[in-house]
């Protein structure tokens, strides 16, 4: 981060450590901007997506996250791949579920981005099998999980879906709705998994986190579904696609449980319940 902020031109002498995860995120303050590293340089096809996201939504006059700094972006550093960003909120201040649905159904509104962007192919099961494989589970709550994942791969390829395909958030939830510290309006922020697939899918992990995990209230869901203009629950294939993001979710969480004990824990809860409700 210093070594690229320095050829930048860029300050990082304030630098905080905001997240670290497979990407490290640090703000700069002044000059308010997030700096983002990615773990490796295979990252690098998917930083130049996001950043070619980026400029297509702002050119549609849409309110994401804008790119900083230098204009040529990604950079590739010390074998690890680095993006700026213009910082949204000091304090990571969220929207609310209305204008999750309401920045939701304005992206599924937009025409499509000209070439050279080209968006991949939503792949929901991607990494779902590895990270099992890499688990520590017991091997019988294993075999079940692969089990379960085969079943839901069968099941997506013959759903039926209720909206019009397109380019979709990938990943929309609560936290992907930050209030911006300048004017106060909501802006849609983490770019990386933009991709083509159902519209579907970027409403029901809000769904699944009201219906599955109580994380909203009945309140907030519905005006969530009011501020879209669809209510995923009501479609006959609800069920399908929030059993398929509780299951990636679960294989996120499994990835490496053996170093962090509550999130074992956390894990052999969530099979207990799979189990239970087949």
């Amino acid at each position: 981060m210093r070594a690229v902020c320095a050829a930048a031109g860029i300050d990082a002498s304030g630098a905080v450590l905001v997240r670290r995860g497979e990407i490290a995120a640090y703000e700069l303050v002044p000059p308010w901007i997030i700096a983002r590293i990615a773990r490796t340089v295979d990252h690098l096809p998917g930083a130049e997506a996001e950043v070619a996201v980026a400029r297509w939504l702002e050119s549609a006059a849409f309110p994401a996250v804008r790119l900083a700094g230098p204009a040529e972006q990604p950079i590739v550093a010390a074998g690890r791949v680095v993006t700026f960003w213009a910082q949204v909120s000091e304090w990571q201040s969220y929207g609310t579920l209305a204008e999750l649905g309401s920045l939701l159904r304005r992206l599924h509104k937009l025409d499509p981005p000209a070439l050279p962007l080209a968006l991949p192919e939503l792949r929901p099961f991607a990494g779902a099998e590895s990270r099992i494989r890499m688990a520590e589970p017991p091997v019988g709550d294993r075999e079940f999980l692969l089990g379960r994942l085969d079943g839901l791969r069968e099941g997506y390829a013959r759903l039926e879906f209720a909206l019009p395909r397109g380019p979709i958030h990938g990943d929309a939830n609560i936290s992907s709705v930050l209030r911006s510290m300048w004017d106060g309006s909501p802006v849609l922020v983490d770019l990386d998994g933009f991709a083509v697939g159902p519209r579907e899918w970027d409403l029901v992990l809000t769904a699944m986190h009201f219906e599955r995990f109580g994380w909203h209230t009945q309140q907030e869901y519905q005006q969530f579904a009011a501020g879209y203009g669809f209510d995923v629950m009501s479609w006959p294939g609800y069920a399908l696609l929030r059993d398929i993001g509780e299951l990636i979710l679960l294989t996120w969480l499994a990835q490496n449980p053996r170093h962090l004990p509550e999130i074992e824990a956390e894990v052999a809860h969530r099979i207990t319940e799979l189990r239970e409700a087949e």
